[in-house]
């Protein structure tokens, strides 16, 4: 399954039916599990471990050392989960020490072609990345998030669950979580109905979740009173305690 012009190195550890096509070249401390397949002229440093079933395409280099003046050498990390599929000439970059030592994505994502995730971002689970993409360093993707080609995103900030951004989007703010944005600098434009039918929120959820995001936006609310009228109006498994944990615990200010 490894091809005679690839490149592993000793202290790597491969299962036994990973498939690394010509040409790639697999550093020490590298981890990668079954049914995982490098295509060719990739280039995969560690300390990296990349999980079970992933499709890797051609001349993607993985567990780049940090982008970051303050790297030093240190012993940091690039996690990869499971399923996930990385089109071509990507970039994921390892962990600082000061943003915690990893860089981590989750699991079922699809990262297309000239995607950068840099040091110590935090992808979650079923996340679309389209291509060109460029995540800056601590950046945090919740699950089912759909980021639009070319989207910009600044350092820390959070994007929240089943939230959309429009191609070209340059975001410098956290994005609430069930919401659209678009634009330089991006701006709310409403709840992502279409992505939340997709995955499977009922009419009645969907209304409400378009009356939170009137409250914060449409009415000339402060951020105290809005997160007043959306605790009366939450109830279980409804989306709305998600929105405000997420107002709550924003460090950088919401997307307005």
């Amino acid at each position: 399954m490894i091809h005679d012009n690839a490149i592993i190195d000793p202290m790597a550890r491969l299962a036994s039916d990973v498939r690394v096509d010509p040409w790639s070249i697999i550093g020490a401390d590298v981890e990668i599990e079954s049914g995982t397949w490098i295509g060719s002229h990739c280039v995969i440093n560690g300390p990296t471990t990349i999980g079970r079933d992933n499709h890797i395409h051609p001349f993607n280099s993985i567990g780049g050392i940090p982008q970051d003046k303050k790297y030093g050498g240190e012993h940091t990390l690039l996690t990869i989960g499971d399923r996930n599929v990385i089109r071509e000439y990507c970039t994921f970059n390892r962990g600082t020490v000061q943003g915690g030592g990893i860089t981590k994505v989750g699991n079922d994502n699809w990262i297309m072609a000239y995607a950068h995730i840099a040091h110590d971002c935090r992808i979650g689970n079923d996340v679309i990345i389209a291509n060109g993409t460029t995540l800056a360093g601590h950046v945090l993707v919740e699950d089912y998030v759909t980021l639009g080609g070319f989207t910009l995103i600044h350092q820390f900030c959070t994007i929240g669950a089943y939230s959309f951004s429009g191609g070209g989007s340059a975001i410098a703010k956290d994005v609430l979580p069930y919401t659209m944005v678009a634009g330089n600098h991006a701006k709310p434009y409403g709840i992502n109905v279409v992505g939340l039918k997709r995955r499977g929120f009922d009419s009645a959820t969907v209304q409400k979740l378009r009356e939170a995001y009137k409250i914060i936006y449409n009415r000339g609310n402060t951020l105290d009173k809005a997160l007043l009228e959306l605790e009366d109006m939450a109830s279980e498994g409804d989306g709305i305690g998600r929105i405000i944990d997420f107002l709550r615990h924003s460090s950088r200010g919401v997307v307005r």
